[in-house]
C-alpha cells in the first residue's frame, strides 16, 4: 500500500548574529573554535574493499588446454584467460591465504560464460556455502556483491552459455582482510544436561529441574536433557516448561529408556489445556505401566519416539486437554486420544487409535483410523505429500553432528523403520554455538562466516534482525531457546534462498510493536524451491503471557514451496500484559508465497484474521484456531460489513488451494453477544477445496453464524454445549 504521508517540519528559526562579549576579539574565537574542533576526532572512513585474490594460489576442475591454467584468472592480466573443459559441470576457485571478510566478486568472462553458476565461500577448502546463486547469467562483466568471510572462494558453473567450456579473463575476490573470525563447536552451556548410563544422579537432576519448570509458564529458565546412546533403567522424566528431552543417537532405538517420559497436569488442578511449549524426541520408551502419559496442549513436539507399549494424552483424571503434534514417531500399543480436543499426527506408525472429541487428522499414519468425519471426526489422508523432519543434534562416536534429514514426497511411515534416516551430517564445528549473552552482530557475523547456528537453552534479546542468507543454513535451538526483539525489530529474516531449516525455537514480541516477527524470504520473492524448500518447525510465535509484546503480523512466508511443519503462533489470552490493546497483534501468519505447505498450523486469539493466504497452490493439513477472547464488543471486531474477521481468509485472487482438518472455536468471554459470521472465508472456484472443517462455541460465549461463507449450520441452536456444526467438504 503507498506510504502515508509524512508532514513537513517548518525550517528552525535563525538565531540572532552571535555578540561578542567586549574584550574578546573574531579572531580569538575563530582560533578557540578551530582548537575545539580539533579535539573532536574525525568519524572514520569505512575501509574500502581491496582486490584479495590477485596472484593468490588457483585450482580448477579442468583447463583447456596448456595455454589457459586457472592461474591465469589472477594474474590482473585482462588479455590471459582460463578456459575449462567442454563439460558441466566444471569449477575454478582461489586461495586467499588466510580468512578475509569478502564482499563482491568479479567475474570478467569470454564468449564462453555461464548461463547457470554458484559463488562458494570456504574457511577450510572443503566445506563450502552458497553466496550467490543464478541460472540467468549474462556474460560479460558480472559484478556480484556476496557477504562472507572465507579463505576459498570458487565460481562453480553448472550449466555452460555455449558448446565450449567457461572461460574467465579475470577472477576477482573483494573485501578486506584480518577480519575477526569466529569459532565454530565448543561446549554446550550450563542449561544442557548430558547424561550417559553411567552418569550417576539422573532421576535426581531430572526432579531439581522439574520442580523449577512444573509451572513456570512464563518463566526465563530454559532446559535440554541429551542422553547418549545406550539404556537407562527405572527413568520417570516429568517434563516442564521449556523443556526438551532427546536422546543422542542417530535412531530412536540407540537410546532407549525403561521409564517413563511423562506429562501431566497436576500442577493445573487436572486441567492440561495449558501445557505448552516442550518436546521430546529421539528415544525408545518401555513404559513402566505399559503405557506412557503425554497430556500437553499446543507447542508440544513428539518427534522421532518410539513408544513399546501405548500412549495416554489426556491428563490423570482425563481432564481436559487441547491438542498437540506427534511426527517420524511408532506407538506399538494404542493411542489413548480420550479428552484431547484435537490432534495432528504425520508420517508415524501407531497400534490404535482410541476415540475423536473434535478435530483429529491423520497424513502419511500406518495404522490410523479412516477418515469418519463428522462422525466420528477423523480425517486421514494416507500420505504427506512433501515432507522433511526436523534436524537434530547426534553424537557420532564422540562427536557431535546435527542431522539434515532428506526431503521425502508421498510420505508414509517413519523415516527410521528400515534402518538409518537419509539425509546429510554436519558436525557440530560447522555451528556457531550461540548462548545466553551473545548479540545481534555476533550472530550475524556467525552467518556472514558461513557458519549454522546452534541456539542453546536461554533468553536472547535482540536489537536487530538476525539475517539468514546463505542457502542451506540450519538455525536450530535447544530447550525452546526464545529471541525477544527489541526496539521494534524483526527478530529473524530468511532470504530468498534454498533450502534453509529454521527450528526449535519461540519468537517472543517485545513492548515495542514490530511490523514482522518472522518473515521467510522478502516481499515479491520468486524463485523455485521445489527441489529443496525452506522449513520451519516446532518455532514457535507469541505475543504478550510473559509481559507487554505487539507485532502486526506474526509469520510472513514470501518464499515458494516453504514447508511451515507445527507452529503455534499465540497472541496470548492469559498472563502478564494481556488485553485487547495491550498486546495487540492484528494477524498471525500471512502466506505470499506460492506452493506452500502447512502441516499442523496453531494460530489463536489475533484481534483481525489469524491466518490470511495469498498465494497459488497453498495446502494446509490440521488447523486448529480460537478467536480472540477479549474482543470487548461486536464493534471492536467489526469488519466492513461483515461480522468479525475469518479464521482462515483466502484471498478473492487465489485460484487454487486446497486444506484439510480445519477448526475454529470461539470463546468471547467479554461480550458473550459477539457474533461470527464464519469461521473460514475463500473464494468459490473449482480449484479451491476444504475437507472436514468445523467451528465451536465454547460455553455459548459467543457464535458463528456459518462455518465457511454462508455454508454451514449456525452453532446458536446448540446454546452453551460445545457441539460443533461441520461442513464434510466445500463447495
Amino acid at each position: 500500500m503507498p506510504a502515508a504521508a509524512v508532514p513537513v517540519a517548518p525550517p528552525p528559526a535563525r538565531r540572532p548574529p552571535l555578540t561578542l562579549r567586549r574584550g574578546v576579539t573574531g579572531a580569538l574565537v575563530t582560533a578557540l573554535v578551530a582548537a575545539l574542533l580539533a579535539l573532536v576526532p574525525a568519524p572514520a572512513a569505512e575501509a574500502a574493499p581491496v582486490l584479495l585474490s590477485q596472484g593468490r594460489p588457483a585450482t580448477a576442475s579442468s583447463q583447456e588446454n596448456g595455454g589457459t591454467p586457472a592461474a591465469a584468472a589472477v594474474d590482473g592480466n585482462p588479455g590471459t584467460r582460463w578456459s575449462s573443459g567442454f563439460s558441466d559441470p566444471q569449477w575454478l576457485q582461489v586461495d586467499l591465504g588466510g580468512p578475509a571478510a569478502v564482499s563482491q566478486v568479479v567475474l570478467r568472462w569470454e564468449a564462453a560464460y555461464a548461463k547457470a553458476y554458484r559463488i562458494e565461500l570456504s574457511t577450510d577448502g572443503t566445506n563450502w556455502s552458497t553466496a550467490h546463486s543464478t541460472t540467468t547469467g549474462a556474460g560479460g562483466t558480472e559484478t556480484v556483491p556476496v557477504t562472507g568471510t572465507a579463505r576459498y572462494v570458487r565460481m562453480h558453473g553448472v550449466t555452460r552459455a555455449t558448446g565450449y567450456g567457461y572461460s574467465l579473463w579475470e577472477f576477482q575476490v573483494y573485501g578486506n582482510d584480518g577480519g575477526p573470525v569466529l569459532p565454530g563447536g565448543g561446549d554446550l552451556g550450563p542449561n544442557v544436561h548430558v547424561f550417559d548410563p553411567a552418569t550417576p544422579g539422573i532421576q535426581a537432576k531430572l526432579d531439581e529441574v522439574f520442580r523449577q519448570q512444573e509451572s513456570a509458564q512464563f518463566g526465563s529458565g530454559r532446559h535440554a536433557f541429551l542422553f547418549k546412546p545406550g539404556t537407562y533403567h527405572n527413568l520417570n522424566a516429568q517434563i516442564g516448561f521449556y523443556t526438551q528431552i532427546a536422546g543422542l543417537g542417530l535412531r530412536p532405538g540407540d537410546t532407549t529408556i525403561n521409564g517413563d517420559v511423562t506429562v501431566d497436569a497436576g500442577w493445573f488442578n487436572g486441567n492440561a489445556t495449558q501445557n505448552f511449549w516442550r518436546g521430546a524426541e529421539g528415544l525408545t520408551l518401555n513404559p513402566v505401566s505399559g503405557t506412557n502419559r503425554w497430556a500437553v496442549s499446543q507447542a508440544a513436539s513428539f518427534r522421532r519416539m518410539h513408544v513399546k507399549g501405548g500412549l495416554n494424552l489426556a491428563p490423570d483424571g482425563y481432564g481436559w486437554a487441547s491438542g498437540g503434534y506427534i511426527a517420524d514417531s511408532k506407538v506399538d500399543g494404542q493411542i489413548g486420544n480420550y479428552s484431547q480436543q484435537q490432534w495432528y499426527t504425520r508420517d508415524s506408525a501407531i497400534g490404535g487409535w482410541s476415540n475423536s472429541v473434535w478435530n483429529q487428522v491423520f497424513s502419511g499414519v500406518e495404522g490410523a483410523p479412516a477418515t469418519g468425519f463428522p462422525e466420528p471426526r477423523y480425517t486421514t489422508l494416507a500420505t504427506t505429500p512433501i515432507s522433511r523432519e526436523k534436524p537434530f543434534l547426534y553424537l557420532d562416536g564422540n562427536e557431535y553432528k546435527v542431522f539434515a534429514p532428506a526431503k521425502r514426497t508421498n510420505a508414509r511411515g517413519t523415516t527410521w523403520a528400515n534402518g538409518n534416516p537419509q539425509g546429510e551430517s554436519i558436525p557440530l564445528s560447522r555451528f556457531y554455538v550461540v548462548k545466553p549473552g551473545t548479540t545481534a552482530a555476533t550472530i550475524n557475523q556467525a552467518l556472514a562466516q558461513g557458519l549454522h547456528l546452534l541456539f542453546t537453552p536461554g533468553v536472547y534479546h535482540v536489537d536487530r534482525t538476525i539475517d539468514v542468507n546463505r542457502a542451506n543454513t540450519i538455525v536450530l535451538g535447544l530447550g525452546l531457546a526464545t529471541i525477544i526483539p527489541d526496539n521494534g525489530v524483526t527478530a529473524m529474516r530468511v532470504a530468498d534462498v534454498d533450502g534453509v531449516r529454521l527450528a526449535g525455537f519461540l519468537i517472543d514480541a517485545g513492548a515495542v510493536n514490530s511490523p514482522t516477527l518472522l518473515e521467510i524470504g522478502p516481499q515479491g520473492a520468486a524463485a523455485d524451491h521445489a527441489a529443496n524448500p525452506t522449513t520451519v518447525q516446532d518455532v514457535y510465535i507469541r505475543i504478550g503471557g510473559a509481559g507487554p509484546g505487539k507485532a502486526t503480523t506474526s509469520m510472513v512466508v514470501n518464499s515458494d514451496d516453504t514447508i511451515v511443519d507445527h507452529t503455534w503462533v499465540w497472541r496470548a489470552d492469559h498472563g502478564d500484559g494481556v488485553g485487547w490493546e495491550t498486546n495487540r497483534a492484528d494477524y498471525g501468519v500471512r502466506v505470499n508465497g506460492d506452493d506452500v505447505l502447512a502441516t499442523g498450523l496453531f494460530v489463536e486469539h489475533f484481534n483481525k484474521y489469524d491466518v490470511e493466504w495469498y498465494g497459488e497452490r497453498g495446502r494446509t493439513i490440521f488447523y486448529q484456531n480460537e478467536k480472540a477472547y477479549d474482543a470487548p464488543d461486536q464493534a471492536a471486531i467489526q469488519n466492513g460489513t461483515t461480522k468479525g474477521y475469518a479464521a482462515y481468509r483466502v484471498d478473492d485472487s487465489v485460484n487454487t488451494h486446497e486444506a484439510w482438518g480445519l477448526g475454529s472455536y470461539c470463546n468471547y468471554n467479554v461480550d458473550p453477544g459477539i457474533r461470527q459470521d464464519h469461521g473460514f472465508k475463500t473464494p468459490v472456484k473449482p480449484g479451491v477445496k476444504f475437507h472436514s472443517l468445523l467451528v465451536v462455541s465454547l460455553g455459548g460465549m459467543g457464535h458463528y453464524n456459518h462455518v465457511i461463507n454462508e455454508t454451514g449450520a449456525s452453532t446458536v441452536p446448540a446454546g452453551t454445549s460445545t457441539v460443533p456444526s461441520t461442513v464434510v467438504s466445500f463447495p
